[in-house]
């Protein structure tokens, strides 16, 4: 059974700088992507950052120059480096895995981790 333990979240003030991390377990076949969504209060849950196998890397246009996405694909962690935080960043952050099945793609989701940012 896939599992996706994220950690990290808690309270920053505007400015601050935040880490977050998720640990994937019970993989048994091909990731094809490893990499972070968001959802704030009232709104639509958003791309934050991806990492392909291959190495690419995709970002929310909000977060590009500030946010800084990694992984380790031995350990199976993908990890999100958050600077310069504001206000807007406030959300639930989601970690995401997609896995490469016979049959297709499957995209697998974490509980979610609060990202609080005030003064």
């Amino acid at each position: 059974q896939v599992q996706l333990v994220e950690s990290g979240g808690g309270l920053v003030q505007p400015g601050g700088s935040l880490r977050l991390s998720c640990a994937a377990s019970g993989i048994g076949f091909p990731i094809l992507s490893m990499g972070w969504y968001r959802q704030a209060p009232g709104k639509q849950r958003e791309l934050v950052a991806l990492r392909t196998a291959s190495g690419r890397t995709s970002y929310g246009n909000s977060v590009k120059g500030r946010f800084t996405v990694s992984r380790d694909s031995a350990k199976n962690t993908v990890s999100l480096q958050m600077n310069n935080l504001n206000a807007e960043d406030t959300a639930v952050y989601y970690c995401t895995l997609r896995g490469d099945h016979d049959v297709g793609y499957h995209d697998y989701w974490g509980q979610g981790t609060q990202v609080t940012v005030s003064s």
